[in-house]
């Protein structure tokens, strides 16, 4: 390898290793991004996992936090060949009734399939659609003091509720219960944690404030802007270089690790004390994934036409439901109606399939390390709301937790968040610091997703490691 010496490495080229990798180029420092897949992307990639012309993005589709963060929404992506699709309707939640619940661009509209929960939702969603940025800023803020802390406080008092509670005292109707809980179960916690409001307050938040897009041409064309935004700022990026020890870098002046806590232990010759490396081998993952993705031949036969027009859907019924199935999944067992999680970007972007057909992606929640197979399950829940839907299946690929973490090893256990984002480890990410990107050895950071604000594509935590490199690399710089 080159022994050109370089201000910064990253390990890693997901959305955080190419977000820190970045903002350190954009501040005039050399940069070298090492992946040790042959191609870049992390939990961004998107691949023919059918047929022959069906694009599948493997991990992340929809990118509501990626429109809000305000890390991607200072890059220039129009200009390096990334476009959002935004389908009709962000989201569709849909019941046996054959009706489903629409969560709309706008709130008015959302509020008025609710019943006699409306106002109760309009109360609350419409006091944040004229704070949304600030709020998000402060929620993706890298555990600083608040510069809002009244804004921080006042999402607090209901953000930090059980989403069992929040839904059961805030709602009457099955309509508005359901909605909530299916946003709140993004958290892969139980309903009854605490912290579990924020996540649905949030998501629901982001539906009507930018939408929940898809990348045309997939999720992997995110990752191709930023490359070519780092490139052009002469940032260099090497694949099929798996790092296993500090000795494997050139030399630099900081190296920036987009792994997880176990990862990183592993990492030979990293000068950690015993406390500090005790932090990072206690840190706790979640639960995993069971990932399906299909070529159709023909959309999905949705009993509610509405679903249609949606790009995401989630699929669980009522309340409870999905309570009893994320609970049942945290105790270690396999739910008999999982919680599904669904896209069908090809209604909207059609680079994704064959002229007339199209692709479906979808994954349910599973104990962690599980090498169950859910595929009967997840078609189950899909024919629940859309009979005849096995009918139209061409092909399928799945993915079960612990595959999902041999294809990214940073999914431990097949946790996409990076681990647990609970109350508690949401304030020690991966350990409790100060800085928490920094670590005792004065070369090494960690940028992923086991630092805040965690889970999500949206940068930040790539952005806020660089600048706490950054900080110490000014400070060196002055000293000499």
């Amino acid at each position: 390898m080159t022994q050109k010496r370089y201000d910064a490495v990253i390990v890693g080229s997901g959305p955080n290793g190419l977000a820190a990798a970045i903002t350190l180029a954009r501040d005039g420092r050399s940069v070298l991004v090492l992946e040790g897949k042959e191609t870049p992307g992390g939990g961004v990639r998107s691949l023919p996992l059918t047929l022959p012309g069906y694009r599948h993005d493997v991990c992340a589709a929809v990118f509501p936090l990626g429109m809000a963060s305000p890390f991607f929404r200072g890059l220039p992506f129009q200009d390096y060949g990334l476009h959002w699709v935004h389908p009709g309707v962000p989201l569709a939640h849909p019941l046996d009734d054959g009706t489903a619940v629409l969560l709309e661009r706008s709130v008015v509209h959302t509020a008025r399939t609710l019943g006699r929960d409306g106002q109760a939702y309009q109360a609350l969603m419409l006091p944040w659609m004229a704070h949304w940025q600030a709020l998000v800023s402060e929620l993706l803020s890298s555990l600083r003091p608040p510069r809002r802390l009244d804004l921080l406080a006042r999402f607090g008092l209901r953000g930090v509720l059980p989403a069992s509670l929040l839904i059961r005292t805030h709602f009457r109707g099955e309509r508005a219960r359901a909605l909530m809980a299916g946003l709140s179960a993004h958290a892969m916690l139980p309903l009854e944690q605490p912290g579990t409001a924020a996540f649905g307050i949030l998501l629901g938040l982001l539906g009507h404030a930018v939408g929940w897009p898809v990348a045309q041409g997939g999720s992997q064309r995110i990752i191709t802007a930023m490359l070519a935004c780092l490139e052009e700022m002469g940032g260099e990026i090497l694949t099929g270089r798996m790092v296993t020890a500090l000795a494997d870098l050139p030399p630099a002046r900081a190296v920036l690790f987009d792994l997880t806590p176990h990862q990183l232990v592993r990492i030979q010759d990293v000068d950690f004390p015993g406390t500090y490396r005790r932090s990072l081998q206690n840190y706790r993952y979640g639960v995993g994934v069971f990932k399906m993705d299909f070529a159709l031949d023909a959309p999905v036969p949705w009993k509610a036409a509405a679903c249609s027009r949606a790009g995401t859907l989630h699929l669980g019924g009522t309340w409870e439901e999905i309570a009893q199935a994320e609970q049942a999944v945290w105790q270690g067992h396999l739910p008999r109606r999982p919680f599904v999680l669904l896209a069908q970007p090809s209604l909207f972007d059609p680079q994704r399939a064959p002229q007339g057909r199209h692709t479906l992606w979808a994954y349910c929640h599973t104990p962690a390390g599980s090498v169950a197979d859910m595929s009967d399950l997840i078609e189950e829940q899909i024919e629940r709301f859309a009979p005849g839907f096995r009918s139209r299946i061409l092909a399928r690929h799945t993915f079960n937790a612990r595959e999902m973490e041999g294809y990214n090893p940073n999914y431990v256990g097949g946790d996409i968040n990076a681990g647990v984002q609970d109350l508690g480890q949401h304030f020690a990410r991966p350990a409790l610091r100060w800085d928490p990107y920094s670590t005792p050895d004065p070369r090494v950071y960690l940028c992923s997703s086991s630092t805040p604000p965690g889970g999500g594509v949206h940068g930040m935590c790539g952005y806020h490691a660089a600048r706490s490199a950054l900080r110490r690399l000014e400070t060196d710089g002055r000293g000499r």
